[in-house]
């Protein structure tokens, strides 16, 4: 199956979108980046087309040709199905491969949904939380749950140089870039050891390196 059609909706900061860069870097597959600025003009997301697009006006979405994949650990999973021969983001036994998805889904649905940017925006515009409350709520809900990762991982025997083995894959796609969710609200990621030490195993990669937030082409630094 072609990836001269791949599109992705991006943010250069989204959690969720550089989730999906990081699986289509690793795939080696080719893609278009459509940036989405959550925060120009009130919210790109809420613009009528992009809402269309997607009714919960969030990034990222996968268009292959006029096909639309919405939600980013289905969108690494559909990649992994559609280009079976490339690099697989899941390992290979039905027990391994729900290893993965536990770890994943801990960061993707109990960690960073509560950190997420349209949570603190109605924290502040809905009931007017000041913003140490707002951070401090960030915080509370990242160390829970990087608490509760690092014990997953740690005692796992099957945690190799990454959260599963000796291969990146889905879990990392989730990981990494919570990590920097952690550093942005002031937390010392060196809490947490073993996730550390797989963090600095995936930034020495071509393909974590090309999908960090400052290498994207509407990071704020480009276009200065």
């Amino acid at each position: 199956m072609s990836s001269t059609e791949l599109e992705l909706y991006t943010y250069w900061r989204s959690s969720a979108a550089w989730r999906v860069r990081i699986g289509l870097e690793l795939k080696g597959l080719a893609y278009v980046p459509r940036p989405v600025h959550l925060l120009r003009d009130g919210g790109q997301q809420h613009a009528t087309d992009y809402a269309t697009l997607n009714p919960q006006q969030l990034v990222p979405v996968l268009m292959h040709g006029r096909r639309a994949v919405r939600q980013s650990l289905a969108i690494l999973e559909y990649l992994d199905e559609a280009w079976p021969d490339s690099v697989p983001l899941l390992p290979g036994s039905a027990r391994e491969r729900a290893r993965v998805r536990a770890l994943a889904l801990l960061v993707a649905c109990d960690v960073h949904p509560l950190n997420n940017l349209r949570v603190l925006q109605f924290f502040e515009q809905q009931w007017n939380v000041p913003q140490p409350e707002r951070e401090e709520w960030v915080r509370h809900w990242i160390a829970e749950g990087l608490d509760a990762l690092e014990a997953l991982v740690a005692e796992d025997p099957s945690t190799g140089a990454f959260c599963h083995g000796d291969l990146p894959g889905l879990a990392d796609c989730c990981l990494v870039p919570q990590l920097y969710n952690a550093r942005r609200f002031g937390m010392d990621v060196g809490a947490w050891p073993v996730l550390a030490r797989i963090e600095r195993a995936c930034q020495a990669l071509p393909a974590f390196q090309a999908a960090v937030p400052e290498a994207q082409p509407d990071a704020p630094a480009k276009n200065a």
